[in-house]
Protein backbone atom coordinates (compact mmCIF):
# COMPACT_ATOMS: atom_id res chain seq x y z
CA UNK A 1 0.00 0.00 0.00
CA UNK A 2 1.20 3.51 -0.81
CA UNK A 3 -0.24 6.93 -0.04
CA UNK A 4 0.30 10.24 -1.81
CA UNK A 5 -2.18 12.48 -0.01
CA UNK A 6 -2.25 11.42 3.67
CA UNK A 7 -0.58 13.18 6.61
CA UNK A 8 -0.37 12.26 10.30
CA UNK A 9 -1.20 15.62 11.79
CA UNK A 10 -1.01 15.00 15.55
CA UNK A 11 -1.08 12.54 18.43
CA UNK A 12 -2.62 12.93 21.86
CA UNK A 13 -2.23 10.48 24.72
CA UNK A 14 -3.33 9.89 28.29
CA UNK A 15 -1.60 7.76 30.93
CA UNK A 16 -3.04 6.54 34.24
CA UNK A 17 -1.68 8.01 37.45
CA UNK A 18 -1.60 4.65 39.25
CA UNK A 19 1.86 3.05 39.00
CA UNK A 20 2.02 -0.69 39.67
CA UNK A 21 5.41 -2.37 39.90
CA UNK A 22 6.21 -5.85 38.67
CA UNK A 23 7.38 -6.72 42.15
CA UNK A 24 4.02 -5.78 43.66
CA UNK A 25 2.24 -8.18 41.29
CA UNK A 26 4.64 -10.96 42.27
CA UNK A 27 4.00 -10.25 45.94
CA UNK A 28 0.28 -10.82 45.33
CA UNK A 29 1.24 -14.26 44.02
CA UNK A 30 3.36 -15.04 47.10
CA UNK A 31 1.64 -18.38 47.92
CA UNK A 32 2.45 -19.67 44.43
CA UNK A 33 5.95 -18.22 44.35
CA UNK A 34 6.70 -19.76 47.72
CA UNK A 35 5.18 -23.12 46.72
CA UNK A 36 7.46 -23.42 43.70
CA UNK A 37 10.40 -21.65 45.33
CA UNK A 38 10.41 -18.91 42.67
CA UNK A 39 12.61 -15.86 43.12
CA UNK A 40 10.97 -12.44 43.31
CA UNK A 41 12.06 -10.01 40.64
CA UNK A 42 11.93 -12.63 37.89
CA UNK A 43 9.11 -10.79 36.05
CA UNK A 44 11.24 -7.68 35.61
CA UNK A 45 14.37 -9.72 34.94
CA UNK A 46 12.73 -11.74 32.13
CA UNK A 47 10.74 -8.93 30.49
CA UNK A 48 12.58 -5.74 31.41
CA UNK A 49 9.26 -4.31 32.67
CA UNK A 50 9.80 -2.48 35.94
CA UNK A 51 6.30 -1.03 36.21
CA UNK A 52 3.12 -0.24 34.35
CA UNK A 53 0.20 2.14 34.80
CA UNK A 54 -3.40 1.12 35.53
CA UNK A 55 -6.62 3.14 35.44
CA UNK A 56 -8.94 3.57 38.40
CA UNK A 57 -11.69 0.94 38.45
CA UNK A 58 -14.34 3.30 37.08
CA UNK A 59 -12.33 4.58 34.09
CA UNK A 60 -13.92 3.16 30.95
CA UNK A 61 -12.01 2.74 27.66
CA UNK A 62 -14.12 5.49 26.09
CA UNK A 63 -13.46 7.90 28.98
CA UNK A 64 -9.70 7.51 28.56
CA UNK A 65 -9.96 7.66 24.77
CA UNK A 66 -11.98 10.88 24.86
CA UNK A 67 -9.24 12.64 26.82
CA UNK A 68 -6.58 11.52 24.34
CA UNK A 69 -8.77 12.51 21.39
CA UNK A 70 -9.39 16.02 22.73
CA UNK A 71 -5.61 16.49 23.03
CA UNK A 72 -4.97 15.22 19.52
CA UNK A 73 -7.64 17.45 17.98
CA UNK A 74 -6.37 20.49 19.88
CA UNK A 75 -2.80 19.87 18.70
CA UNK A 76 -3.86 19.32 15.10
CA UNK A 77 -5.59 22.66 14.63
CA UNK A 78 -8.30 20.81 12.68
CA UNK A 79 -11.85 21.99 13.30
CA UNK A 80 -14.14 19.33 14.69
CA UNK A 81 -16.67 19.97 11.93
CA UNK A 82 -14.02 18.88 9.39
CA UNK A 83 -13.50 15.46 11.02
CA UNK A 84 -15.36 13.04 8.79
CA UNK A 85 -14.38 9.72 10.37
CA UNK A 86 -13.78 8.34 13.87
CA UNK A 87 -12.45 4.83 14.49
CA UNK A 88 -12.18 3.22 17.92
CA UNK A 89 -9.56 0.48 17.72
CA UNK A 90 -8.64 -1.03 21.08
CA UNK A 91 -9.26 -4.52 22.44
CA UNK A 92 -10.92 -2.89 25.46
CA UNK A 93 -14.36 -1.45 24.80
CA UNK A 94 -17.21 -0.21 26.93
CA UNK A 95 -19.70 -2.86 25.77
CA UNK A 96 -20.33 -5.29 22.95
CA UNK A 97 -23.03 -3.13 21.36
CA UNK A 98 -23.16 -0.40 20.22
CA UNK A 99 -19.67 0.50 19.04
CA UNK A 100 -17.59 2.33 21.64
CA UNK A 101 -16.90 4.79 18.82
CA UNK A 102 -20.45 6.09 19.29
CA UNK A 103 -19.72 7.13 22.88
CA UNK A 104 -16.53 8.94 21.90
CA UNK A 105 -18.17 10.57 18.87
CA UNK A 106 -21.01 11.92 20.98
CA UNK A 107 -18.73 13.25 23.72
CA UNK A 108 -16.41 14.98 21.26
CA UNK A 109 -19.32 16.63 19.49
CA UNK A 110 -18.23 15.55 16.01
CA UNK A 111 -20.50 16.01 12.99
CA UNK A 112 -23.46 13.61 12.60
CA UNK A 113 -22.25 12.96 9.05
CA UNK A 114 -19.01 11.38 10.29
CA UNK A 115 -18.37 7.69 9.61
CA UNK A 116 -17.87 5.94 12.97
CA UNK A 117 -17.17 2.33 13.89
CA UNK A 118 -14.92 0.02 15.94
CA UNK A 119 -11.97 -1.99 14.66
CA UNK A 120 -10.39 -4.77 16.70
CA UNK A 121 -7.25 -6.72 15.80
CA UNK A 122 -5.42 -7.44 19.05
CA UNK A 123 -2.26 -5.33 19.35
CA UNK A 124 -2.49 -4.08 15.75
CA UNK A 125 -5.92 -2.47 16.07
CA UNK A 126 -4.71 1.12 16.22
CA UNK A 127 -2.39 1.01 13.22
CA UNK A 128 -5.03 -0.99 11.33
CA UNK A 129 -7.24 1.99 12.08
CA UNK A 130 -4.62 4.36 10.72
CA UNK A 131 -4.50 2.35 7.48
CA UNK A 132 -8.30 2.23 7.21
CA UNK A 133 -8.58 5.99 7.75
CA UNK A 134 -5.70 6.65 5.34
CA UNK A 135 -7.51 4.66 2.66
CA UNK A 136 -10.66 6.73 3.17
CA UNK A 137 -8.66 9.98 2.97
CA UNK A 138 -6.68 8.83 -0.09
CA UNK A 139 -9.95 8.04 -1.86
CA UNK A 140 -11.12 11.59 -1.19
CA UNK A 141 -14.09 10.55 0.93
CA UNK A 142 -13.05 12.68 3.93
CA UNK A 143 -10.51 15.45 4.52
CA UNK A 144 -9.70 14.54 8.12
CA UNK A 145 -10.37 11.83 10.66
CA UNK A 146 -9.28 10.49 14.02
CA UNK A 147 -8.22 7.09 15.32
CA UNK A 148 -8.75 6.47 19.05
CA UNK A 149 -7.83 3.65 21.40
CA UNK A 150 -8.06 3.16 25.15
CA UNK A 151 -6.74 -0.03 26.75
CA UNK A 152 -7.65 -1.06 30.30
CA UNK A 153 -5.87 -4.14 31.70
CA UNK A 154 -6.56 -3.94 35.45
CA UNK A 155 -9.55 -6.33 35.46
CA UNK A 156 -7.63 -8.80 33.32
CA UNK A 157 -4.64 -8.73 35.66
CA UNK A 158 -6.82 -8.96 38.79
CA UNK A 159 -8.86 -11.84 37.38
CA UNK A 160 -5.74 -13.73 36.35
CA UNK A 161 -4.12 -13.39 39.77
CA UNK A 162 -7.35 -14.35 41.54
CA UNK A 163 -7.80 -17.50 39.41
CA UNK A 164 -4.19 -18.55 39.92
CA UNK A 165 -4.47 -18.17 43.69
CA UNK A 166 -7.75 -20.12 43.83
CA UNK A 167 -6.59 -22.96 41.59
CA UNK A 168 -6.09 -26.06 43.82
CA UNK A 169 -4.16 -27.75 41.01
CA UNK A 170 -1.87 -24.85 40.16
CA UNK A 171 1.26 -25.84 38.24
CA UNK A 172 4.30 -24.07 36.85
CA UNK A 173 2.86 -24.51 33.35
CA UNK A 174 -0.40 -22.77 34.30
CA UNK A 175 1.57 -19.89 35.78
CA UNK A 176 3.64 -19.72 32.60
CA UNK A 177 0.51 -19.39 30.42
CA UNK A 178 -0.63 -16.46 32.58
CA UNK A 179 2.78 -14.80 32.59
CA UNK A 180 2.14 -12.47 29.62
CA UNK A 181 -0.95 -11.04 31.32
CA UNK A 182 1.24 -9.69 34.12
CA UNK A 183 3.20 -7.61 31.58
CA UNK A 184 0.13 -5.57 30.59
CA UNK A 185 -0.40 -1.88 31.23
CA UNK A 186 -3.07 0.70 30.42
CA UNK A 187 -3.22 3.91 28.43
CA UNK A 188 -5.08 5.82 25.72
CA UNK A 189 -3.99 7.49 22.49
CA UNK A 190 -5.47 9.23 19.48
CA UNK A 191 -4.12 10.34 16.10
CA UNK A 192 -5.56 12.89 13.68
CA UNK A 193 -4.91 12.13 10.01
CA UNK A 194 -5.63 14.62 7.25
CA UNK A 195 -5.55 15.07 3.51
CA UNK A 196 -2.27 16.76 2.53
CA UNK A 197 -4.18 19.86 1.39
CA UNK A 198 -5.39 20.38 4.98
CA UNK A 199 -2.10 19.55 6.72
CA UNK A 200 -0.11 22.26 8.47
CA UNK A 201 3.08 20.26 9.13
CA UNK A 202 3.16 17.79 6.23
CA UNK A 203 4.08 14.63 8.16
CA UNK A 204 3.49 12.17 5.32
CA UNK A 205 2.17 8.65 5.78
CA UNK A 206 3.92 6.90 2.90
CA UNK A 207 2.44 3.42 3.14
CA UNK A 208 3.41 -0.04 4.31
CA UNK A 209 2.83 -3.76 4.22
CA UNK A 210 0.82 -6.32 6.20
CA UNK A 211 1.51 -10.04 6.41
CA UNK A 212 -0.21 -12.82 8.36
CA UNK A 213 0.72 -16.22 9.76
CA UNK A 214 -2.77 -17.00 10.98
CA UNK A 215 -2.03 -20.67 11.60
CA UNK A 216 -0.69 -19.42 14.94
CA UNK A 217 -3.99 -17.86 16.06
CA UNK A 218 -4.20 -20.10 19.15
CA UNK A 219 -1.01 -18.85 20.82
CA UNK A 220 -2.69 -15.97 22.66
CA UNK A 221 -6.36 -16.08 23.59
CA UNK A 222 -8.85 -14.15 25.68
CA UNK A 223 -11.71 -16.63 25.57
CA UNK A 224 -14.59 -14.59 26.99
CA UNK A 225 -15.95 -11.88 24.69
CA UNK A 226 -16.26 -9.54 27.66
CA UNK A 227 -16.71 -5.77 27.69
CA UNK A 228 -15.67 -3.31 30.37
CA UNK A 229 -19.14 -2.98 31.88
CA UNK A 230 -19.89 -6.73 31.77
CA UNK A 231 -19.06 -7.72 35.35
CA UNK A 232 -20.58 -11.19 35.03
CA UNK A 233 -18.16 -12.34 32.31
CA UNK A 234 -14.65 -11.74 33.58
CA UNK A 235 -11.82 -11.95 31.02
CA UNK A 236 -9.23 -14.70 31.13
CA UNK A 237 -6.07 -14.56 29.03
CA UNK A 238 -3.56 -17.32 28.38
CA UNK A 239 -0.48 -16.93 26.19
CA UNK A 240 2.22 -19.20 24.84
CA UNK A 241 4.84 -16.52 25.47
CA UNK A 242 7.68 -18.37 23.77
CA UNK A 243 5.50 -19.45 20.84
CA UNK A 244 4.36 -15.89 20.13
CA UNK A 245 7.95 -14.66 20.31
CA UNK A 246 9.37 -17.40 18.06
CA UNK A 247 6.72 -17.21 15.36
CA UNK A 248 6.48 -13.43 15.45
CA UNK A 249 10.21 -13.23 14.80
CA UNK A 250 9.76 -15.55 11.81
CA UNK A 251 7.08 -13.37 10.24
CA UNK A 252 8.68 -9.98 10.96
CA UNK A 253 11.72 -10.23 8.62
CA UNK A 254 9.57 -11.08 5.59
CA UNK A 255 7.21 -8.22 6.43
CA UNK A 256 10.09 -5.77 6.86
CA UNK A 257 11.73 -6.91 3.61
CA UNK A 258 8.49 -6.33 1.71
CA UNK A 259 7.93 -2.98 3.45
CA UNK A 260 11.34 -1.73 2.37
CA UNK A 261 10.64 -2.85 -1.18
CA UNK A 262 7.24 -1.15 -1.15
CA UNK A 263 8.71 2.15 0.06
CA UNK A 264 12.06 1.97 -1.70
CA UNK A 265 13.96 2.04 1.60
CA UNK A 266 17.00 0.32 3.00
CA UNK A 267 17.84 -0.14 6.69
CA UNK A 268 20.30 2.76 6.80
CA UNK A 269 17.64 5.17 5.51
CA UNK A 270 15.56 4.99 8.68
CA UNK A 271 16.11 7.67 11.31
CA UNK A 272 13.78 6.33 14.02
CA UNK A 273 11.82 3.17 14.77
CA UNK A 274 8.72 2.88 16.94
CA UNK A 275 7.62 -0.63 17.79
CA UNK A 276 4.88 -2.49 19.58
CA UNK A 277 6.40 -2.73 23.06
CA UNK A 278 5.94 -6.26 24.44
CA UNK A 279 9.11 -6.71 26.47
CA UNK A 280 12.71 -5.59 26.36
CA UNK A 281 13.63 -9.09 25.20
CA UNK A 282 11.15 -8.95 22.29
CA UNK A 283 12.51 -5.57 21.19
CA UNK A 284 16.13 -6.67 21.30
CA UNK A 285 15.46 -9.86 19.34
CA UNK A 286 13.26 -8.03 16.81
CA UNK A 287 16.00 -5.53 15.96
CA UNK A 288 18.52 -8.36 15.68
CA UNK A 289 16.22 -10.37 13.38
CA UNK A 290 15.67 -7.35 11.11
CA UNK A 291 19.32 -6.29 11.13
CA UNK A 292 18.46 -2.87 12.58
CA UNK A 293 20.36 -0.47 14.81
CA UNK A 294 18.61 -0.64 18.18
CA UNK A 295 20.02 2.80 19.03
CA UNK A 296 17.27 4.11 16.73
CA UNK A 297 14.58 2.47 18.83
CA UNK A 298 12.52 4.44 21.36
CA UNK A 299 11.77 2.14 24.31
CA UNK A 300 8.93 2.72 26.77
CA UNK A 301 8.18 -0.83 27.86
CA UNK A 302 10.28 -0.53 31.03
CA UNK A 303 7.80 1.88 32.60
CA UNK A 304 4.60 1.35 30.58
CA UNK A 305 4.54 -2.41 30.05
CA UNK A 306 2.65 -3.86 27.10
CA UNK A 307 -0.35 -1.59 26.45
CA UNK A 308 -1.80 -3.70 23.66
CA UNK A 309 -3.06 -1.84 20.61
CA UNK A 310 -2.02 1.58 21.92
CA UNK A 311 1.54 0.59 22.81
CA UNK A 312 3.12 1.58 19.50
CA UNK A 313 1.26 4.88 18.96
CA UNK A 314 1.71 6.00 22.59
CA UNK A 315 5.42 5.27 22.28
CA UNK A 316 5.56 7.39 19.13
CA UNK A 317 3.52 10.17 20.74
CA UNK A 318 5.90 10.30 23.70
CA UNK A 319 8.88 10.34 21.34
CA UNK A 320 7.41 13.26 19.43
CA UNK A 321 6.80 15.18 22.66
CA UNK A 322 10.42 14.56 23.65
CA UNK A 323 11.65 16.01 20.35
CA UNK A 324 13.18 12.85 18.90
CA UNK A 325 11.91 13.54 15.36
CA UNK A 326 13.16 16.21 12.97
CA UNK A 327 11.60 17.45 9.71
CA UNK A 328 12.39 15.05 6.89
CA UNK A 329 13.16 12.08 9.15
CA UNK A 330 12.16 8.68 7.82
CA UNK A 331 10.15 6.86 10.49
CA UNK A 332 9.10 3.21 10.65
CA UNK A 333 6.24 1.88 12.75
CA UNK A 334 6.75 -1.85 13.35
CA UNK A 335 3.69 -3.70 14.59
CA UNK A 336 3.32 -7.38 15.49
CA UNK A 337 0.14 -8.73 17.03
CA UNK A 338 -1.21 -12.07 18.15
CA UNK A 339 -2.89 -13.99 15.41
CA UNK A 340 -0.05 -13.71 14.24
CA UNK A 341 -0.15 -10.59 12.09
CA UNK A 342 2.48 -7.99 11.19
CA UNK A 343 1.79 -4.47 9.94
CA UNK A 344 4.66 -2.08 9.23
CA UNK A 345 4.24 1.53 8.13
CA UNK A 346 6.60 4.22 6.89
CA UNK A 347 6.37 7.97 7.36
CA UNK A 348 8.37 11.00 6.27
CA UNK A 349 8.29 13.50 9.10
Amino acid sequence: MQYKKVCVESFGYELPENIVTSLSLEERLAPIYDKFNLSYGRLEMITGIRERRLWDDDTTPSHAGIKAAEKAISKSGVNKEDIGCLLHTSVSRDFLEPATATVIHNSLGLPPTATIFDISNACLGFINGMVTLANIIELGQVKAGIVVGGESSKRLIDTTIDKLLKDPDITRDKLKLAFATLTLGSGAVAAVLTHSSLSQDGHKLLGGVTRAASQHNSLCRIEADASFLDLDELPDMHTDYEGVLKNGLKLAPDTWKDTKQELGWKNSDIDRFFTHQVSAVHSKLLFKALGLDDAKDFPTVEYLGNIGSVSLPITMAIGIDQGCLNPGDKVAMLGIGSGIVCLMLGLEW
